[in-house]
């Protein structure tokens, strides 16, 4: 991985905030130090971030309740709540949420951390707002730097008094960094970069993501709708043509807190005899959740099919290790269908989101951000996958979806963050 050159600081909490950090991993040396559990952090503090982490998942399980669970998740939501964006106006007001985070901060939250990272005195990068207070507040010494991860970002990320921070914020866009500055944070801290995917699938010069986006179209477009209408278009890109045999390849993701695995299940259900005829594959991704793993492997049981055979279930322990099998399979994916999480910004890569239900307030945001690109589809009944996918296949739209992510989003977030942090030009 080479020498360490910054401290690379994220939150184990759902996978957002540790996927973000995964692309920056060669400049950390291969290490992400997790602010609730990083070694010789106090029994307090971690039963704090455990009781925390708890208690959100709980919630985001509880929202499929109808009327009492989706409003226990209301309550919890509007902490987080993200404001409409027009007017522009002053949002510099600190929230109740930040207060909350502030007293654990005085009691010593992440203080022994900062304590040990302030030898070394390498940027301090975090995918984490929390850990950017803590560093700030017990004034480690060297650069800070807070990436955002999502398309848009509640107060809550931005500093407790914005005009006297020191922090630098990584921001994926104009429209983000616009935000910021409603929070009163200073002009020079806010830096836009793009949101860092994963190098490997995207290559210095766009090669990889170009190479396996013209690779899928094909698989995206069988009628050549698309492919007639946008000619010119897609000959100015200069696709390769594939010319692998690969079934057309649909991935579903589950979040951090396992929520919305049954429409996996429907998925399975409705798709299997077109998997058994080897018409489709099918990734589904528990990332490291042991139980949705098993869930799955019962419902391929359930629905005759094998494990290995159009089906696969992407699960690794360990988070690293599960981004890393997650994103070699991305590059044999034609289609993803996810909330509208961090994984939104995947769409850059040239690959069609099919939207579940948002899950919280950011989860709007993206999906409004996905759907302003072209590149994202609100998912129709599950129940129904076996109609509508051939449907919008037929149409081009989903090529379309993928070629529009391309064009309009932005893949070249972790290069760039790498130059910031390192000073490149």
């Amino acid at each position: 991985m080479g020498l360490k050159k910054i401290n690379l600081v994220a939150a184990d909490m759902g996978y957002g905030h540790q996927r973000a950090a995964y692309p920056l991993l060669d400049l950390s040396g291969g290490e992400v130090i997790t602010i609730n559990n990083y070694p010789g952090i106090l029994d307090w503090e971690k039963k704090y971030w455990i009781d925390s982490l708890r208690s959100y998942e709980k919630i985001s399980r509880l929202n499929k309740i109808p009327v009492f669970g989706a409003a226990v998740f209301a309550v919890m939501d509007a902490f987080q709540k993200i404001h409409d964006f027009y007017p522009f106006r002053d949002l510099s007001r600190p929230t109740v949420q930040q207060e909350y985070f502030f007293k654990f901060i005085k009691k010593g939250l992440g203080k022994a951390l900062i304590e040990k990272l302030n030898k070394n005195k390498l940027p301090f990068v975090t995918t984490f707002f929390v850990a950017a207070y803590i560093a700030e507040y017990y004034n480690y010494q060297g650069d800070i730097y807070c990436i955002i991860c999502d398309t848009d970002a509640s107060r809550a990320w931005a500093p407790l008094h914005p005009a006297l921070s020191k922090t630098k914020f990584l921001v994926p866009s104009e429209k983000v960094r616009r935000r910021f500055l409603m929070y009163g944070v200073k002009p020079e801290n806010i830096i836009v970069s793009g949101f860092p995917l994963p190098k490997e699938n995207v290559g210095a010069h766009q090669e990889i993501a170009k190479h396996d986006l013209g690779a899928r179209i094909s698989r995206l477009d069988p009628s050549g709708q698309y492919l007639t209408t946008y000619k010119s278009l897609i000959s100015a890109l200069k696709f390769k043509k594939d010319t692998s045999k690969r079934p057309l390849t649909l991935m579903f993701a589950v979040g951090g807190a396992g929520a919305q695995k049954e429409i996996g299940a429907l998925i399975l259900k409705k798709l299997a005899a077109s998997v058994k005829a080897k018409k489709i594959n099918l990734n589904l991704i528990a990332g490291n959740r042991l139980e949705i793993k098993n869930y799955f492997q019962e419902h391929i049981k359930i629905n005759q099919l094998k494990e290995g055979s159009g089906v696969k279930v992407i699960f690794a322990p360990d988070k690293l290790k599960y981004f890393k099998m997650f994103n070699l399979a991305l590059r044999e994916t034609d289609i993803l269908w996810t909330k509208p999480s961090e994984l939104s910004f995947y769409a850059a890569l040239g690959l069609p989101i099919i939207m579940s239900t948002p899950v919280g307030s950011q989860e709007d945001f993206n999906r409004e951000w996905l759907l302003n690109i072209g590149a994202g589809i609100d998912s129709p009944e599950a129940e129904f996958v076996d109609e509508w996918l051939p449907d919008l296949l037929a149409s081009g739209r989903l090529a379309r979806a993928a070629v529009d992510g391309f064009l309009n989003a932005n893949n070249s977030g972790a290069y760039t963050i790498e130059k910031i942090l390192l000073k490149k030009k």
